[in-house]
Protein backbone atom coordinates (compact mmCIF):
# COMPACT_ATOMS: atom_id res chain seq x y z
CA UNK A 1 0.00 0.00 0.00
CA UNK A 2 1.39 3.41 -1.01
CA UNK A 3 2.13 5.80 1.82
CA UNK A 4 -0.04 8.92 1.86
CA UNK A 5 1.72 12.05 0.64
CA UNK A 6 1.89 14.87 3.18
CA UNK A 7 0.41 18.10 1.80
CA UNK A 8 0.39 21.56 3.36
CA UNK A 9 -2.07 24.22 2.14
CA UNK A 10 -1.76 27.77 3.48
CA UNK A 11 -3.90 30.89 3.32
CA UNK A 12 -4.65 33.96 5.44
CA UNK A 13 -8.12 33.26 6.90
CA UNK A 14 -11.65 32.26 5.83
CA UNK A 15 -13.24 35.70 5.55
CA UNK A 16 -15.96 36.06 2.93
CA UNK A 17 -14.34 36.38 -0.49
CA UNK A 18 -13.84 34.77 -3.87
CA UNK A 19 -10.42 33.31 -3.04
CA UNK A 20 -11.81 31.75 0.13
CA UNK A 21 -14.77 30.25 -1.77
CA UNK A 22 -12.30 28.91 -4.32
CA UNK A 23 -10.25 27.33 -1.52
CA UNK A 24 -13.39 25.69 -0.10
CA UNK A 25 -14.11 24.28 -3.55
CA UNK A 26 -10.64 22.74 -3.82
CA UNK A 27 -10.66 21.35 -0.26
CA UNK A 28 -14.05 19.73 -0.87
CA UNK A 29 -12.72 17.82 -3.90
CA UNK A 30 -9.41 16.44 -2.58
CA UNK A 31 -9.27 12.66 -2.12
CA UNK A 32 -8.23 12.39 1.53
CA UNK A 33 -7.79 8.63 1.26
CA UNK A 34 -4.70 9.35 -0.86
CA UNK A 35 -3.40 12.57 0.69
CA UNK A 36 -2.74 13.64 4.28
CA UNK A 37 -3.57 17.36 4.21
CA UNK A 38 -2.69 20.02 6.79
CA UNK A 39 -4.34 23.43 6.45
CA UNK A 40 -2.55 26.40 7.97
CA UNK A 41 -4.58 29.60 8.25
CA UNK A 42 -2.66 32.57 9.60
CA UNK A 43 -5.78 33.60 11.49
CA UNK A 44 -8.61 31.30 12.58
CA UNK A 45 -11.38 33.70 11.68
CA UNK A 46 -13.91 34.37 8.95
CA UNK A 47 -17.50 33.51 8.18
CA UNK A 48 -16.45 30.58 5.97
CA UNK A 49 -14.50 28.87 8.77
CA UNK A 50 -17.45 26.62 9.79
CA UNK A 51 -17.78 25.51 6.13
CA UNK A 52 -14.36 23.84 6.05
CA UNK A 53 -14.70 20.14 5.13
CA UNK A 54 -13.61 17.46 7.60
CA UNK A 55 -10.77 16.15 5.44
CA UNK A 56 -7.88 18.56 6.20
CA UNK A 57 -6.30 18.97 9.66
CA UNK A 58 -6.47 22.62 10.72
CA UNK A 59 -3.13 23.53 12.32
CA UNK A 60 -2.83 25.86 15.28
CA UNK A 61 -2.34 29.56 14.73
CA UNK A 62 1.24 30.82 14.83
CA UNK A 63 1.20 34.17 16.70
CA UNK A 64 3.71 35.92 14.45
CA UNK A 65 1.77 35.07 11.28
CA UNK A 66 -1.57 36.02 12.83
CA UNK A 67 -0.31 39.62 12.85
CA UNK A 68 -0.79 39.83 9.08
CA UNK A 69 -4.54 39.98 9.73
CA UNK A 70 -4.16 42.57 12.50
CA UNK A 71 -3.64 46.32 12.56
CA UNK A 72 -0.29 47.75 13.66
CA UNK A 73 -1.91 48.72 16.98
CA UNK A 74 -3.17 45.17 17.53
CA UNK A 75 0.27 43.83 16.60
CA UNK A 76 1.85 46.02 19.28
CA UNK A 77 -0.74 44.83 21.83
CA UNK A 78 0.21 41.25 20.93
CA UNK A 79 3.80 42.21 21.88
CA UNK A 80 5.11 41.46 18.40
CA UNK A 81 7.20 44.63 18.50
CA UNK A 82 9.73 43.74 15.78
CA UNK A 83 6.98 42.86 13.31
CA UNK A 84 5.04 46.02 14.19
CA UNK A 85 8.14 48.10 13.49
CA UNK A 86 8.63 46.45 10.09
CA UNK A 87 4.96 47.20 9.31
CA UNK A 88 5.43 50.90 10.13
CA UNK A 89 8.62 51.17 8.08
CA UNK A 90 7.06 49.27 5.15
CA UNK A 91 4.01 51.55 5.11
CA UNK A 92 6.21 54.66 5.15
CA UNK A 93 8.45 53.28 2.38
CA UNK A 94 5.48 52.23 0.19
CA UNK A 95 3.64 55.55 0.64
CA UNK A 96 6.76 57.52 -0.24
CA UNK A 97 7.47 55.34 -3.29
CA UNK A 98 3.82 55.63 -4.33
CA UNK A 99 3.97 59.42 -4.31
CA UNK A 100 7.32 59.60 -6.12
CA UNK A 101 6.43 57.05 -8.79
CA UNK A 102 2.72 57.98 -8.84
CA UNK A 103 1.57 54.43 -8.08
CA UNK A 104 -2.23 54.34 -7.89
CA UNK A 105 -2.33 51.47 -5.39
CA UNK A 106 0.88 51.17 -3.34
CA UNK A 107 -0.83 48.62 -1.09
CA UNK A 108 0.56 45.67 -3.08
CA UNK A 109 4.11 47.01 -2.79
CA UNK A 110 3.54 47.66 0.92
CA UNK A 111 2.48 44.03 1.37
CA UNK A 112 5.64 42.85 -0.36
CA UNK A 113 7.79 45.02 1.89
CA UNK A 114 5.93 43.91 5.04
CA UNK A 115 6.73 40.28 4.32
CA UNK A 116 10.30 40.80 3.15
CA UNK A 117 11.19 42.98 6.15
CA UNK A 118 9.44 40.69 8.64
CA UNK A 119 11.12 37.47 7.44
CA UNK A 120 13.93 37.52 10.06
CA UNK A 121 11.30 37.61 12.83
CA UNK A 122 9.05 34.85 11.46
CA UNK A 123 9.51 31.24 12.60
CA UNK A 124 9.97 28.28 10.28
CA UNK A 125 7.49 25.40 10.25
CA UNK A 126 9.11 22.32 11.81
CA UNK A 127 7.25 19.63 9.88
CA UNK A 128 8.48 18.66 6.42
CA UNK A 129 6.00 18.01 3.59
CA UNK A 130 5.97 16.31 0.23
CA UNK A 131 4.10 19.28 -1.25
CA UNK A 132 3.39 22.76 0.12
CA UNK A 133 0.72 24.93 -1.52
CA UNK A 134 0.58 28.67 -0.95
CA UNK A 135 -2.96 29.70 -1.91
CA UNK A 136 -2.78 33.48 -1.55
CA UNK A 137 -0.11 36.04 -2.52
CA UNK A 138 2.37 37.07 -1.20
CA UNK A 139 3.88 33.59 -0.96
CA UNK A 140 6.85 34.28 1.30
CA UNK A 141 5.78 31.89 4.07
CA UNK A 142 5.85 28.75 1.93
CA UNK A 143 8.73 30.09 -0.12
CA UNK A 144 11.01 30.86 2.84
CA UNK A 145 9.71 29.15 5.97
CA UNK A 146 8.42 25.72 4.88
CA UNK A 147 10.43 22.61 4.02
CA UNK A 148 8.82 20.68 1.17
CA UNK A 149 10.03 18.56 -1.74
CA UNK A 150 7.75 20.49 -4.06
CA UNK A 151 6.14 23.93 -3.75
CA UNK A 152 3.11 25.35 -5.60
CA UNK A 153 1.85 28.95 -5.56
CA UNK A 154 -1.58 30.21 -6.72
CA UNK A 155 -2.45 33.26 -8.86
CA UNK A 156 -5.93 34.77 -8.43
CA UNK A 157 -5.55 38.24 -9.93
CA UNK A 158 -4.66 40.08 -13.12
CA UNK A 159 -0.99 40.87 -12.56
CA UNK A 160 -0.80 43.25 -15.51
CA UNK A 161 -2.82 45.75 -13.43
CA UNK A 162 -0.95 45.32 -10.13
CA UNK A 163 1.95 47.57 -9.06
CA UNK A 164 4.60 45.32 -7.50
CA UNK A 165 8.36 45.27 -7.34
CA UNK A 166 8.96 42.69 -10.08
CA UNK A 167 12.56 41.98 -9.11
CA UNK A 168 11.59 41.37 -5.48
CA UNK A 169 8.66 39.15 -6.47
CA UNK A 170 10.72 37.17 -9.00
CA UNK A 171 13.07 36.03 -6.25
CA UNK A 172 10.05 34.74 -4.34
CA UNK A 173 8.41 33.07 -7.38
CA UNK A 174 11.65 31.21 -8.09
CA UNK A 175 11.23 29.33 -4.80
CA UNK A 176 8.28 27.46 -6.37
CA UNK A 177 8.20 24.48 -8.72
CA UNK A 178 4.75 25.25 -10.13
CA UNK A 179 2.50 28.32 -10.31
CA UNK A 180 -1.25 27.73 -10.74
CA UNK A 181 -3.33 30.43 -12.45
CA UNK A 182 -7.13 30.37 -12.18
CA UNK A 183 -7.66 31.10 -15.90
CA UNK A 184 -5.67 31.20 -19.12
CA UNK A 185 -6.15 34.97 -19.30
CA UNK A 186 -4.84 35.21 -15.75
CA UNK A 187 -1.80 33.15 -16.81
CA UNK A 188 -1.16 35.36 -19.83
CA UNK A 189 -1.40 38.59 -17.81
CA UNK A 190 1.06 37.17 -15.25
CA UNK A 191 3.52 36.30 -18.01
CA UNK A 192 3.50 39.88 -19.31
CA UNK A 193 5.53 40.65 -16.17
CA UNK A 194 7.24 37.32 -15.54
CA UNK A 195 7.93 35.85 -18.97
CA UNK A 196 10.91 33.88 -17.66
CA UNK A 197 8.49 31.80 -15.53
CA UNK A 198 6.52 30.54 -18.54
CA UNK A 199 7.42 26.88 -17.99
CA UNK A 200 6.21 26.94 -14.39
CA UNK A 201 2.70 28.32 -14.93
CA UNK A 202 -0.29 26.01 -15.42
CA UNK A 203 -4.02 26.76 -15.41
CA UNK A 204 -6.24 25.25 -12.70
CA UNK A 205 -9.66 26.87 -12.69
CA UNK A 206 -11.61 27.64 -9.52
CA UNK A 207 -13.54 24.49 -8.64
CA UNK A 208 -17.28 25.10 -8.48
CA UNK A 209 -20.04 22.75 -7.35
CA UNK A 210 -23.39 23.54 -9.03
CA UNK A 211 -25.29 21.25 -6.62
CA UNK A 212 -23.86 23.05 -3.58
CA UNK A 213 -24.61 26.52 -5.01
CA UNK A 214 -28.20 25.63 -5.96
CA UNK A 215 -28.80 24.08 -2.54
CA UNK A 216 -27.44 27.16 -0.76
CA UNK A 217 -29.53 29.44 -3.00
CA UNK A 218 -32.70 27.82 -1.62
CA UNK A 219 -31.82 28.55 2.02
CA UNK A 220 -33.98 31.04 3.89
CA UNK A 221 -32.23 34.34 4.63
CA UNK A 222 -33.34 37.85 5.53
CA UNK A 223 -33.64 39.12 1.97
CA UNK A 224 -35.23 42.55 1.35
CA UNK A 225 -35.05 41.93 -2.40
CA UNK A 226 -37.97 39.50 -2.21
CA UNK A 227 -40.41 42.35 -1.59
CA UNK A 228 -38.79 44.77 -4.04
CA UNK A 229 -40.75 44.86 -7.32
CA UNK A 230 -38.18 46.98 -9.16
CA UNK A 231 -35.65 45.66 -11.70
CA UNK A 232 -32.99 44.28 -9.37
CA UNK A 233 -29.28 44.33 -10.23
CA UNK A 234 -26.95 42.40 -7.89
CA UNK A 235 -23.19 42.43 -7.37
CA UNK A 236 -21.32 40.19 -4.92
CA UNK A 237 -17.86 41.62 -4.25
CA UNK A 238 -15.49 43.22 -1.80
CA UNK A 239 -15.89 46.97 -1.58
CA UNK A 240 -12.49 47.77 -3.06
CA UNK A 241 -10.95 49.72 -5.93
CA UNK A 242 -10.44 46.52 -7.94
CA UNK A 243 -14.13 45.59 -7.82
CA UNK A 244 -15.31 48.99 -9.09
CA UNK A 245 -18.27 49.50 -6.75
CA UNK A 246 -17.79 53.27 -7.05
CA UNK A 247 -18.22 52.88 -10.82
CA UNK A 248 -21.45 50.99 -10.15
CA UNK A 249 -22.85 53.84 -8.05
CA UNK A 250 -22.05 56.38 -10.77
CA UNK A 251 -23.53 54.09 -13.44
CA UNK A 252 -26.81 53.85 -11.54
CA UNK A 253 -26.87 57.65 -11.25
CA UNK A 254 -26.57 57.89 -15.05
CA UNK A 255 -29.47 55.47 -15.46
CA UNK A 256 -31.59 57.47 -13.01
CA UNK A 257 -30.82 60.67 -14.92
CA UNK A 258 -32.08 58.96 -18.08
CA UNK A 259 -35.39 58.20 -16.37
CA UNK A 260 -34.92 54.57 -15.32
CA UNK A 261 -36.48 55.00 -11.90
CA UNK A 262 -37.42 51.34 -11.40
CA UNK A 263 -33.83 50.01 -11.49
CA UNK A 264 -32.19 49.28 -8.12
CA UNK A 265 -28.78 47.84 -7.30
CA UNK A 266 -27.96 45.59 -4.35
CA UNK A 267 -24.36 44.85 -3.33
CA UNK A 268 -23.45 41.89 -1.12
CA UNK A 269 -20.04 42.43 0.44
CA UNK A 270 -17.83 44.62 2.58
CA UNK A 271 -14.36 46.15 2.41
CA UNK A 272 -12.14 49.16 2.89
CA UNK A 273 -13.98 51.33 0.34
CA UNK A 274 -17.27 51.12 2.26
CA UNK A 275 -17.10 54.65 3.78
CA UNK A 276 -16.26 56.16 0.37
CA UNK A 277 -19.05 54.21 -1.34
CA UNK A 278 -21.59 55.24 1.31
CA UNK A 279 -20.56 58.89 0.93
CA UNK A 280 -20.93 58.63 -2.85
CA UNK A 281 -24.39 57.04 -2.54
CA UNK A 282 -25.46 59.88 -0.24
CA UNK A 283 -23.91 62.57 -2.45
CA UNK A 284 -25.78 61.27 -5.51
CA UNK A 285 -29.02 60.81 -3.50
CA UNK A 286 -29.28 57.09 -4.30
CA UNK A 287 -29.96 55.83 -0.75
CA UNK A 288 -33.27 54.24 -1.75
CA UNK A 289 -31.94 52.40 -4.79
CA UNK A 290 -28.24 51.57 -4.27
CA UNK A 291 -28.35 49.28 -1.28
CA UNK A 292 -25.38 47.75 0.56
CA UNK A 293 -26.31 44.43 2.17
CA UNK A 294 -22.94 44.00 3.92
CA UNK A 295 -21.35 40.69 4.86
CA UNK A 296 -23.40 37.64 3.93
CA UNK A 297 -22.06 34.13 4.51
CA UNK A 298 -24.49 32.85 1.91
CA UNK A 299 -24.78 35.23 -1.08
CA UNK A 300 -26.66 32.80 -3.30
CA UNK A 301 -30.29 33.60 -2.27
CA UNK A 302 -29.58 37.23 -3.22
CA UNK A 303 -28.15 36.15 -6.58
CA UNK A 304 -31.17 33.92 -7.16
CA UNK A 305 -33.58 36.83 -6.55
CA UNK A 306 -31.95 39.27 -8.97
CA UNK A 307 -33.01 40.16 -12.52
CA UNK A 308 -29.43 40.84 -13.63
CA UNK A 309 -26.02 40.02 -12.18
CA UNK A 310 -23.33 42.65 -12.85
CA UNK A 311 -19.57 42.47 -12.20
CA UNK A 312 -18.31 46.09 -12.42
CA UNK A 313 -14.64 45.22 -11.74
CA UNK A 314 -11.61 47.16 -12.90
CA UNK A 315 -9.59 43.93 -12.90
CA UNK A 316 -10.04 40.27 -12.02
CA UNK A 317 -8.14 37.00 -12.23
CA UNK A 318 -11.38 35.09 -12.63
CA UNK A 319 -14.41 36.20 -10.64
CA UNK A 320 -15.91 33.16 -8.90
CA UNK A 321 -19.19 35.03 -8.55
CA UNK A 322 -19.76 35.27 -12.31
CA UNK A 323 -19.74 31.49 -12.71
CA UNK A 324 -21.96 31.17 -9.62
CA UNK A 325 -24.54 33.56 -11.11
CA UNK A 326 -24.44 31.56 -14.36
CA UNK A 327 -25.00 28.33 -12.42
CA UNK A 328 -28.14 30.00 -11.04
CA UNK A 329 -29.14 30.79 -14.66
CA UNK A 330 -28.91 34.54 -14.27
CA UNK A 331 -28.18 36.96 -17.14
CA UNK A 332 -24.72 38.40 -16.52
CA UNK A 333 -23.10 41.69 -17.53
CA UNK A 334 -19.39 42.18 -16.84
CA UNK A 335 -16.95 44.97 -17.64
CA UNK A 336 -14.23 44.38 -20.20
CA UNK A 337 -11.39 43.85 -17.73
CA UNK A 338 -8.30 42.14 -19.14
CA UNK A 339 -9.42 38.59 -18.28
CA UNK A 340 -13.15 39.11 -19.06
CA UNK A 341 -13.22 36.87 -22.13
CA UNK A 342 -12.15 33.90 -19.98
CA UNK A 343 -15.32 34.36 -17.86
CA UNK A 344 -18.01 33.87 -20.48
CA UNK A 345 -18.87 33.66 -24.17
CA UNK A 346 -19.90 37.21 -25.01
CA UNK A 347 -23.49 37.21 -26.23
CA UNK A 348 -24.05 33.54 -25.36
CA UNK A 349 -24.02 33.15 -21.56
CA UNK A 350 -23.26 36.75 -20.65
CA UNK A 351 -22.51 40.17 -22.01
CA UNK A 352 -19.23 42.13 -21.86
CA UNK A 353 -19.52 45.91 -21.74
CA UNK A 354 -16.95 48.71 -21.87
CA UNK A 355 -14.92 49.17 -18.67
CA UNK A 356 -16.23 52.59 -17.67
CA UNK A 357 -19.17 54.19 -15.90
CA UNK A 358 -20.79 54.84 -19.28
CA UNK A 359 -20.14 51.27 -20.38
CA UNK A 360 -21.77 49.85 -17.25
CA UNK A 361 -24.81 52.10 -17.64
CA UNK A 362 -25.14 51.16 -21.33
CA UNK A 363 -24.78 47.44 -20.61
CA UNK A 364 -27.45 47.49 -17.91
CA UNK A 365 -29.75 49.62 -20.07
CA UNK A 366 -29.39 47.16 -22.94
CA UNK A 367 -30.23 44.19 -20.70
CA UNK A 368 -33.12 46.06 -19.05
CA UNK A 369 -34.73 47.04 -22.38
CA UNK A 370 -34.31 43.61 -23.98
CA UNK A 371 -36.03 40.85 -21.96
CA UNK A 372 -35.60 38.57 -24.97
CA UNK A 373 -31.82 38.88 -24.68
CA UNK A 374 -32.00 38.20 -20.93
CA UNK A 375 -34.08 35.09 -21.49
CA UNK A 376 -31.68 33.84 -24.15
CA UNK A 377 -28.71 34.30 -21.81
CA UNK A 378 -30.59 32.51 -19.03
CA UNK A 379 -31.53 29.58 -21.28
CA UNK A 380 -27.95 29.22 -22.48
CA UNK A 381 -26.76 29.20 -18.86
CA UNK A 382 -29.26 26.44 -18.02
CA UNK A 383 -27.93 24.31 -20.87
CA UNK A 384 -24.25 24.85 -19.99
CA UNK A 385 -22.42 22.64 -17.51
CA UNK A 386 -20.40 24.86 -15.19
CA UNK A 387 -19.22 22.16 -12.80
CA UNK A 388 -15.51 21.46 -13.12
CA UNK A 389 -14.54 19.04 -10.36
CA UNK A 390 -12.16 17.37 -12.83
CA UNK A 391 -9.81 20.38 -12.38
CA UNK A 392 -8.54 18.65 -9.23
CA UNK A 393 -6.82 16.10 -11.49
CA UNK A 394 -4.43 18.85 -12.63
CA UNK A 395 -3.42 19.39 -9.02
CA UNK A 396 -2.88 15.66 -8.54
CA UNK A 397 -0.66 15.63 -11.62
CA UNK A 398 1.56 18.32 -10.07
CA UNK A 399 1.61 16.60 -6.68
CA UNK A 400 2.43 13.15 -8.02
Amino acid sequence: MNKKKKILITSFDMAIGGVERSLLGMLSQIDYSKYDVDLLLFKHEGEFLPLLPKGPSLLQEIPQYATFRKSIGETLKAKQYSIALTRILSKFHADLTGRVKRIAEPGYYQMQLMWKNALPFLPKLKKEYDVAISYLWPHYFVGEKVRAKKKIAWIHTDYSTVDTNVKMDLKMWNKFDHIAAVSDACRQSFLTKYRQLRNKVVVIENITSPDFIRKMADEAVDNPMIHDNRFKVVTVARLSHAKGIDQAVNALKKLKDKGYDDICWYVVGYGGDEPMVKDLIKELKLEDCFILLGKQTNPYPFMKTCDLYVQPSRYEGKAVTVAEAQILSKPVVITNYTTAKSQLKDGFDGYITELSVEGLADGIEKAYKDPGMRNELMNNCRETKYGNSSEIEKLYAMID
